[in-house]
């Protein structure tokens, strides 16, 4: 598996997790479901970030896909920080990659999400414009 990395024309944005104790599986770690919620939480942090309220008001974003490796368990009393940050846009569609690491720096989880974005008045999808892809640039 391919450590995910950033290209240097992409800014990234950081989140920390902590883990509570209803995200502690039977196996005594962070259960797999717990990390695709944090993705959805700091996707949607890093779109409030940086998105004018009058703007972000206007759009909506809706994930078609994720794909997520796992590769070191989070045990409980672990803190872990997420990264994030957009990969290209095509028409409507942006790919987003979020990395969570643990405290050693140890990738923990993984994903490649395909988003769209999403006219939040019609709920159609709308062609992403050039300033979004600026804004994460």
């Amino acid at each position: 598996m391919k450590l995910l990395e950033p290209s240097e024309d992409r800014q990234v944005f950081t989140l920390p997790f902590t883990p509570a104790p209803s995200d502690i599986d039977e196996n005594g770690h962070v259960n797999n479901v717990v990390y695709l919620g944090w993705v959805q939480d700091i996707a949607i942090a890093h779109w409030r970030s940086r998105a004018p309220a009058e703007e972000a008001a206007r759009w909506a974003w809706v994930v078609l896909r994720h794909e997520i490796d796992y590769r070191r368990p989070l045990m409980p009393g672990e803190h872990a920080v997420g990264r994030t940050w957009v990969g290209e846009r095509r028409g409507p569609r942006f790919d987003r990659f979020v990395r969570i690491d643990g405290p050693d720096g140890e990738m923990c989880a993984q994903t490649h999400s395909e988003w769209v974005l999403v006219d939040a008045v019609t709920k159609r999808p709308a062609r992403v414009p050039a300033w979004m892809e600026e804004m994460f640039s």
